[in-house]
């Protein structure tokens, strides 16, 4: 019959308010649960210090020891505890099970945004923030600044809490956007979105120089146009063992990486989309800034990985995505200078969360004034990516024609975005 339901997620908090809080789900499996429970805890600033993973293939048991990222972020962790529960498959009946493994959920409903307002330096981000605090998960955004001082921004949005098709819901958005931008706001507008959302999703018009930048594999071996800084340098190391030999029914990968944010997302989203199943998993704290992780793991027909070319081609894709899970450059776009952030988009159509949130973040601390931005998806030969477009306003204080001020942009927001 399963299990009590409050039961399945347990939130547990450390005595101390420095210490972790123990995320706990004891539910039956599915194919992805480990990736999806990671994007979750992602998408409300939390980081995992440390994990542990098992299956059988029918239940799952997963632990969490989490921290919100920054320390000074304020968590809801009632809203966690039921995003979390509406990732797990029904506990219930065996009956729920299989429909949930065999039924493919249909995707959320997006919803337009729009918020006219007076421009000013950073507000971008303060609506961002606000959003991500109303639990709204932006999949695309259009900044379109006029020549009087005032902006037209664009969120094509769905909702963590899946109310917004109530209007309850939809005006209580658009009046908590009222009261916290105050005087800057002009007005807001909330409803599903049209067909101006399907012609965001086409392929993006980047040029091929900078797409070349952006997702060339052999330009990431020889350093890019933006190298690490000195100090960053010695984590260009990270190293994938197989081992065939300890385990009768499953491969042993061995990890060992610098520790980033979202590093447990990107191993179980590249597990998911691989079709590798983890059976156990560890994921060590952090020690001396480098993490070690020790995966169990099949293919999809239950078997071990034992096809050299198939395991390179796994060691491989995990290596990049340690050492490059997210692309950062800065480029000439004509007389202006724009910002652009790449990271891979899942197979099921999700990006990377809080992307939006950290560059937005990084650029206003620094004082660079965004003109204007918009998010698109960019398709390569290997992968779909999402691609983040800053086209950034040249100031006094921050002169972009200078290369000093240009890596320093790039450093700012890969720091940012990796959690150093």
């Amino acid at each position: 019959m399963g299990i009590p339901w409050d039961d399945v997620v347990v939130i547990q908090h450390g005595k101390d308010k420095n210490d972790p809080t123990v995320v706990t789900v004891n539910c039956p499996d599915k194919a992805g649960l480990g990736c999806d429970l990671c994007r979750i805890t992602l998408e409300f600033g939390l980081r995992i210090k440390k994990a542990d993973i098992s299956t059988d293939g029918r239940w799952c048991y997963i632990v969490f020891w989490v921290v919100p990222n920054p320390s000074s972020l304020t968590v809801d962790w009632g809203s966690l505890k039921t995003r979390l529960l509406s990732a797990c498959p029904s506990c219930l009946l065996t009956y729920h099970l299989n429909q949930q493994l065999t039924t493919s959920p249909s995707p959320p409903p997006i919803y337009l945004l729009k918020v006219w307002l007076i421009d000013q330096k950073g507000l971008l981000h303060d609506i961002n923030e606000i959003l991500c605090n109303l639990e709204l998960l932006i999949q695309r955004v259009k900044v379109m600044p006029t020549p009087d001082g005032r902006a037209l921004d664009m969120f094509f949005i769905n909702d963590g809490m899946e109310l917004l098709h109530t209007k309850k819901r939809q005006d209580y958005v658009c009046e908590f956007l009222k009261d916290a931008l105050g005087d800057r706001c002009i007005s807001t507008e909330l409803q599903l979105a049209g067909p101006e959302y399907g012609q965001l999703q086409g392929i993006s018009s980047l040029p091929p120089a900078f797409a070349e930048e952006l997702f060339s594999s052999e330009l990431l071996d020889k350093g890019s146009l933006h190298p690490l800084s000195q100090d960053m340098a010695p984590l260009k190391k990270p190293t994938v063992m197989v081992d065939n030999s300890l385990s009768p029914a499953h491969t042993l990968l061995q990890i060992e990486c610098v520790d980033q944010k979202g590093l447990c997302y990107d191993i179980m989203r590249i597990s998911k989309d691989s079709d590798i199943k983890v059976a156990h998993g560890r994921f060590s704290s952090s020690a001396k800034g480098f993490r070690s992780i020790d995966l169990l793991v099949q293919q999809k027909d239950g078997k071990k990985i034992i096809d050299p070319e198939s395991q390179k081609t796994l060691c491989s894709c995990l290596k990049e995505e340690m050492l490059h899970p997210l692309r950062v450059i800065i480029v000439n776009r004509g007389p202006d200078t724009e910002l652009l952030v790449a990271n891979p988009v899942e197979l099921s159509g999700k990006g990377r969360p809080r992307v939006f949130y950290d560059v937005t973040l990084t650029l206003k601390a620094l004082g660079v004034m965004i003109f204007s931005a918009e998010i698109v998806r960019h398709s390569t030969q290997e992968r779909q990516w999402e691609v983040y477009r800053f086209l950034l306003d040249e100031s006094r204080d921050f002169p972009l024609t200078s290369s000093k001020a240009r890596s320093q942009i790039v450093d700012k927001v890969r720091r940012t975005l990796m959690g150093w």
